[in-house]
């Protein structure tokens, strides 16, 4: 497990999915409940990549589109 991965997801607020499926990793247990609903990882590498993939899709959902402002202007004489 990428331990920036852990890092983060260790960092997140209490009872966030992230900071569920952290504590499960470094408790070494790979069933994990949340919202009502419990899953059974096959393995903690399994249950890492799920964290790696939520990372991911966090990140990706935070940056923000660059934009680019262009001005033209018609100075000539005529």
């Amino acid at each position: 497990m990428d331990p920036a991965v852990l890092a983060w997801a260790l960092a997140q607020p209490a009872g966030s999915r992230a900071q569920v499926l952290a504590a499960a990793y470094t408790g070494g247990t790979t069933r994990v409940s949340f919202e009502g609903r419990t899953v059974e990882y096959r393995s903690l590498d399994e249950l890492g990549r799920a964290l790696a993939v939520l990372r991911g899709a966090e990140m990706s959902s935070a940056r923000r589109p660059g934009a680019t402002l262009a001005s033209f202007s018609r100075g000539g004489t005529g």
